[in-house]
Formats: C-alpha cells, sequence, structure tokens
C-alpha cells in the first residue's frame, strides 16, 4: 500500500489516533516501532505495564546464528546479523555519547560437547550449518583451550563461531524506542488492550484498540506482545498460539574475567527446537562487561508461574560445572526468570494476519528475539508500506500450514 495511501487512512485526529498502533515495549515492538516511524508513518506504542520490563529485561542478549540448524530461521538470524553493527552505530550517532552503552560485542561463541556421544552429533550439526553459510569453525581441545583457558579439559569436541554477537536487551529496547521517538512515536505505558474496535462496514477489520487507558485508532494493529501475545490476540477476537516458556538464569558476583566468549553445550539446540512441556536445563555461560557470570539456561512451559524453583536452579549449576569446573567456588548474587513465547512449530509469525485485515503479528521468537529484532522489524515494515521484504517472509506467514491446526477464526 502507498504511503500516501496509509497516511490517508488514519483518522480520528488526535494523539490516539495514528496509521499504526504496535502493542507492546519490548524490543520486537521497539524495533518495529522505530522502522515505521522512520518510513514516515504515524505510530503509537501501547504498553500494559512498563517499556522493557517483560522478556527483554529478562534475557542475556544473545544474537546468534549458533544454535540455528539450515532453514528459515537461520536465515533471518543470519539477515539480522547483518543489521546490528549499521544499527548499533546509527542509534549511537543519533542519541548521543550520554545515552547507555548498548554493550553489543561480537565475541564469538563456542559451542562445547561434554559427553563422547555428543562429539559427532555436533560436529555434523556444524557441517550442515556451514553448508547453509555459517562460519562454524571445528576446532581441537587445545585450541578451545586456547580461547577459554579454563574450560573443561575434558571436552570431547568444539566448533568456534565467530559471528555470535551480544548486546545488552533493555539498553537496546530502549535506544529504539528513543529512536522511534525522535522520529515522531508515542508510548503510553499502563495502557493493557481490553477488545478490537472494528469497522462498521467491515466487521472483521481492525481499527483499533480498546485499552485500560482509552481507546486508540489506527487502520493496523500489531500485536508484538511476547509470551503475553495469546492473550492480547485472544482479547482482539483471533487465537494465536504463542505461550510462555519459562527460564532461569544464575548470576555470579563480579569477578576478574575468565570467559571470554559465550560457551555453551552442544545439547543446548536441542532443548531449544524441543516442544516437550517438562524441564529442560541445558549449559550456557557467558561474562558480562560488569564482570559478572550469566549462567543458563532453563525451559518449562508451567504458564506464567513466577515461584523460585530450587531444583530448577540447582539443575543450571550443576550442568554449568560441566563446561566451566573453577564455577564450583562462585558466589551467586542473585536469579532471575523470565518468560520466552513459544510457538508450536519454532518459528516467529511475521505478517497480516488473514482473518482479521489490520491486524498484525510480531511475536513468536521464543528465546531469539533479541537478535531477530531487527530483522523482524525490517520484514514487518516492507509488509505493511506494500514493498517486497528483504528476506523470504513466507515461513513466517500465520497462514502457514504447520499452525493451521492451532488457529481459530476471527471473533
Amino acid at each position: 500500500m502507498p504511503l500516501g495511501t496509509l497516511r490517508a487512512t488514519a483518522h480520528h485526529a488526535g494523539a490516539r489516533s495514528a496509521d499504526v498502533i504496535v502493542i507492546g515495549a519490548g524490543i520486537i515492538g521497539a524495533a518495529c516501532a522505530r522502522s515505521l516511524a522512520r518510513s514516515g508513518l504515524s505510530v503509537i506504542v501501547l504498553e500494559r505495564s512498563a517499556a522493557a520490563s517483560g522478556t527483554s529485561a529478562k534475557g542475556e542478549g544473545n544474537l546468534l546464528v549458533s544454535d540455528k540448524g539450515p532453514g528459515a530461521e537461520l536465515r533471518l538470524a543470519q539477515y539480522a546479523g547483518s543489521l546490528w553493527p549499521s544499527v548499533v552505530a546509527e542509534l549511537r550517532t543519533e542519541l548521543g555519547p550520554d545515552f547507555p552503552s548498548l554493550e553489543y560485542e561480537r565475541k564469538g561463541g563456542l559451542v562445547v560437547a561434554t559427553t563422547d556421544a555428543g562429539a559427532a552429533p555436533l560436529l555434523a550439526f556444524a557441517a550442515g550449518q556451514r553448508a547453509a553459510g555459517v562460519d562454524a569453525l571445528p576446532v581441537g581441545i587445545e585450541e578451545a583451550l586456547e580461547l577459554e583457558p579454563e574450560l573443561n579439559p575434558a571436552a570431547t569436541a568444539a566448533v568456534f563461531y565467530p559471528d555470535d554477537a551480544q548486546v545488552q536487551p533493555v539498553a537496546a529496547t530502549e535506544a529504539l524506542l528513543a529512536s522511534a521517538r525522535r522520529s515522531g512515536a508515542t508510548v503510553h505505558i499502563d495502557a493493557r488492550v481490553t477488545g478490537a474496535i472494528r469497522s462498521q462496514l467491515h466487521p472483521d477489520t481492525v481499527t483499533g484498540v480498546r485499552t485500560t487507558a482509552g481507546e486508540f485508532h489506527a487502520p493496523h494493529v500489531i500485536v508484538a506482545a511476547g509470551p503475553w501475545s495469546g492473550e492480547v490476540a485472544e482479547a482482539l477476537g483471533v487465537s494465536l498460539p504463542v505461550r510462555p516458556r519459562r527460564g532461569m538464569v544464575l548470576v555470579t558476583t563480579r569477578m576478574p574475567h575468565r570467559i571470554f566468549h559465550k560457551v555453551y553445550d552442544g545439547d543446548y539446540f536441542g532443548a531449544t527446537q524441543s516442544s516437550d512441556a517438562a524441564l529442560q536445563t541445558s549449559s550456557v555461560v557467558e561474562s558480562t562487561a560488569a564482570g559478572t557470570v550469566l549462567i543458563g539456561s532453563s525451559r518449562e512451559q508451567i504458564g506464567f508461574d513466577e515461584r523460585l524453583r530450587v531444583e530448577v536452579l540447582r539443575g543450571i549449576a550443576a550442568k554449568s560445572l560441566r563446561l566451566f569446573p573453577f564455577l564450583e567456588n562462585a558466589s551467586i548474587m542473585r536469579t532471575y526468570g523470565g518468560f520466552r513465547p513459544f510457538m508450536p512449530d519454532h518459528l516467529p509469525v511475521i505478517g497480516a494476519d488473514h482473518r482479521a485485515p489490520g491486524l498484525w503479528h510480531a511475536s513468536g521468537h521464543e528465546g531469539a528475539g533479541i537478535g531477530l529484532s531487527l530483522a523482524t522489524a525490517e520484514i514487518l515494515a516492507a509488509q505493511l508500506l506494500g514493498t517486497t521484504p528483504p528476506t523470504d517472509a513466507a515461513p513466517f506467514s500465520l497462514a502457514r500450514a504447520s499452525l493451521a491446526p492451532h488457529l481459530g477464526s476471527a471473533a
């Protein structure tokens, strides 16, 4: 749709009307708001609590290709990886030196097999990734120990991924939102969506939303509410099979840097792709710029249950020692948990809702939303503006066959 046509369709003049409403002020919503506002559209962002207070505040800031097998998600991650350096530079220039650092670092990732049985699958997985264009470099144990001197020398195989990177997720979200505001976007906090406003002439068409802060109108409404997207979609009268998947992380006290890359066990990929609702733990360890060490990770589907479970923390801690035995003597300063937006086919939804014209989705990225945010925003903005997406968007369509059993009709 031409830009002029889009702008002409926005009505109900005033601060509660725009060309686009984005529901969710996490990193996906922030990235979408920035891309759309910089394209010349007026944008309203609605957030149920505070900006960057949900999943984006509870993650490690992973920008990974190493944990993705050949296919649509890997291609999306490769495209996303190409965007981050330039966007970080743009934000630094735009927001100035007083804005907090995004702590973007292309530190590289080291994936390690800790058992004899895990060595061959890890190397085979890396070979498949290389065929798909990933820089996946098998390294001997001696070379792995040069990269990570504290690594357990009993490791049986290792693969180095120089393109893996990291960003501080809250800082990145806040920077993207600040940039969107500079392009005219407005952000409303404490505005929980309670229902859809629909066209009187075309009852399936969404033309705005009702919230606890009042009504907002726009010809395009984007659901980017992370693990709460299913609830938001239901309030808007459609089904969306996004479910919360709980995860927890341990944080050590500060120490001299003894871990220099993102390091994880080869069984991590299997955990990310599993649909099992039961508890799964796998070892992911990295240092932060502040000198703490983040130790993850866990996955379980227990709804939005936020209770601390000692058995989960115990499982995470035990597996981390397989990678770095020295952590046995580390002091844990705190723990935190969050919810990933899980999809039954392990792919995000990016694009229009075929059941409800005017409704769009950008959700279901599970644990990869930080890294995939910029690419998601570019795809969605291109679709909404009627231009060609920068990478194939078809695998992320809500109308894909793998989601058919999970979708209902518009209310």
